[in-house]
């Protein structure tokens, strides 16, 4: 029997959150004008800058727009700060500010430094070893794409890119390859136990690194605004035990619970060998992004140590790929994701920022505080953590909920005096974690999820079941090893 080869190349992913590029939901667009319309002409509260008041009518119009999406993304946080501008709420320059933030630049660099990946093949050469090497049972297949997922995770801080043009087309060739279909009725072989564990997986993986999605470094600069201070060797040192634990025991505990129907792939690993003879040797190209990529990640984790700044370091590496011609300018240029996402991200930050500086989320947190009492921090916070986890229900969009919650969930729990520092850690944590319970949850959701090869009731129940089991693992066992870290 024949089997087709693996995928060869991974296809570019989509920009999250993007809209058709041509058409404008109107309908949308005037529901997200009502929600900021109304907001703005209410009274403002006793104790509230009026500029504040404003600014969070434009800030939840814009909230409103993204979740509903009349326009991309980018495009609507460009009109959210001329309203900023053109209503006399902020001047031009803290308009303009957040485009300066280095935060911002972190993730434009990651987005840069992805491009090696794709460009050079070496994430797909990544993927084909684990494969090889795991790949004897189809929980093996499972690891191995969870290993590729995390490998790649440090420096590819988009789950739809690492996931969706890395992993996804390998999984799907995998089916092929295995006789395990969705448009054959042979899902349940192989392929549907393969989609929900790759997956979840991707959401485990944008946990644990700082510039392992969009998000994180929004919510470490949300959490910096509220005096707390997250590094990206804290936040890895953070998550390591719980992130670990997570990715050994939730693909065993899908295994338990949606089998696969055939548990042994044998002819796998030399499959993936094959694919790797094919591929020959590796290019100048993949030793030198191997090199960078070694460089960066030794940078990041002792860069506090030698005095250097995370984004200096990742601008540093890219520069070093354009050096040396591992990537092109071109190729940054068609990186649309990334520019998209400077756009809106430096708007973003730019508001929540300002919405502190107006002393908005100081009112909010001494509102909300008052009303927990003076109690025990923890059970107060594992109420405001937990709130947190599950309002992910109402989101498809990890960046959307951290940007309307984050910074004021932060608030309130730093006011019952939860401990600075776990408290950030925690929610930014969580930002990724939550995502696994629907199939719209983050933007490989609608991709794994539109293969077909897992029912929508089945996809909901697991990703309740595997949410609880995280929730577990990284406040139970995780507790322990932030204690042992001192973070509490």
């Amino acid at each position: 029997m024949s089997h087709p080869s693996f995928h060869t190349a991974p296809a570019r992913s989509p920009t999250p959150g993007t809209a058709s590029p041509s058409r404008v939901r109107f309908g949308r667009l005037v529901a997200a004008l009502i929600v900021g319309t109304v907001l703005w002409h209410m009274p403002v509260p006793t104790g509230v800058d009026p500029r504040a008041w404003h600014l969070l009518a434009i800030f939840v119009a814009t909230i409103v727009g993204i979740i509903l999406r009349p326009l991309p993304m980018g495009a609507t946080a460009l009109v959210a700060v001329a309203l900023t501008v053109l209503t006399g709420t902020l001047t031009i320059a803290q308009g303009m500010s957040g485009f300066s933030s280095p935060v911002v630049w972190l993730v434009v660099a990651a987005f840069f430094l992805s491009v090696g990946f794709i460009r050079t093949g070496l994430g797909v050469r990544i993927a084909y070893h684990f494969l090889r090497v795991l790949g004897r049972t189809t929980l093996g297949l499972g690891y191995g794409l969870v290993a590729t997922d995390l490998v790649l995770a440090p420096v590819i801080p988009s789950n739809a890119a690492r996931a969706g043009g890395v992993v996804f087309p390998i999984l799907r060739s995998l089916g092929a390859s295995l006789g395990s279909e969705a448009a054959s009725g042979t899902e349940r072989r192989i392929s549907s136990f393969l989609t929900v564990v790759a997956y979840q997986g991707t959401c485990i993986t944008s946990a644990m690194f700082l510039t392992s999605m969009a998000a994180n470094p929004m919510a470490a600069e949300l959490a910096g605004r509220q005096g707390v201070e997250i590094t990206w060797a804290r936040w890895a040192l953070a998550s390591l035990v719980p992130g670990a634990l997570s990715l050994i025991l939730i693909p065993l505990l899908i295994f338990r619970l949606y089998p696969p129907q055939v548990r042994e792939t044998s002819e796998a690993p030399a499959l993936a060998k094959r694919r790797l003879q094919e591929m020959g040797r590796m290019s100048g190209g993949e030793w030198v992004l191997t090199a960078v990529f070694v460089l960066l990640l030794a940078l990041w984790t002792f860069g506090d140590r030698l005095g250097l700044n995370t984004t200096a370091v990742a601008l540093g590496g890219v520069g070093a790929l354009l050096l040396t011609g591992t990537v092109r300018w071109e190729d940054l240029l068609e990186e649309r994701s990334a520019w998209d996402t400077l756009t809106w991200f430096a708007v973003l930050i730019m508001m929540a920022n300002q919405l502190a500086e107006l002393g908005l989320a100081g009112w909010f947190s001494g509102r909300v505080a008052g009303v927990l009492g003076d109690g025990p921090w923890l059970p107060a916070f594992l109420g405001l953590s937990l709130a947190y986890f599950y309002s992910h229900y109402f989101f498809a969009s990890n960046t959307a909920h951290v940007v309307a919650m984050y910074a004021p969930f932060l608030a309130v729990a730093l006011a019952v005096g939860t401990p600075p520092l776990l408290a950030a850690l925690v929610l930014g944590f969580f930002s990724s974690l939550f995502a696994g319970m629907t199939h719209y949850g983050t933007a490989p959701g609608p991709m794994f999820f539109g293969s077909g090869n897992v029912e929508l009731g089945t996809w909901w129940k697991l990703g309740a079941v595997v949410s609880v089991a995280n929730v577990i693992i990284w406040l139970g066992v995780g507790s322990l090893w932030w204690k042992v870290l001192g973070l509490w």
